[in-house]
């Protein structure tokens, strides 16, 4: 199971790839994973795990299974800057 984490405007275009980081069962509480479970829209407790970003082709995402909710996107912002070793607190977010 993979979390999309291209942001919408690529998802929306032609490009046959976007970016997704895997959900796996295995929760360790790092800073580049992110809890998710039945709030979501899965059957058990996960995690996404930010450190194994691939592209993946659209064609094989095809089950929709949930969804991060709006209020929660800060915590993956930031575990995925933490798995890019990117300083959150020097991003202008306010063009975004």
């Amino acid at each position: 199971m993979f979390l999309i984490v291209s942001r919408q405007a690529l998802v929306d275009t032609p490009f046959s790839t976007v970016v997704c980081a895997p959900v796996y069962s295995a929760r360790h509480g790092l800073a580049t994973q992110v809890d998710i479970g039945a709030d979501e829209g899965l059957r058990h407790e996960s995690s996404v795990h930010c450190d194994e970003l691939a592209s993946l082709p659209k064609s094989l995402l095809t089950n929709f299974v949930g969804r991060l909710a709006p209020g929660r996107i800060p915590e993956l912002d930031r575990a995925l800057a933490a798995a890019l070793a990117i300083d959150p607190a020097s991003l202008d977010t306010s063009s975004w």
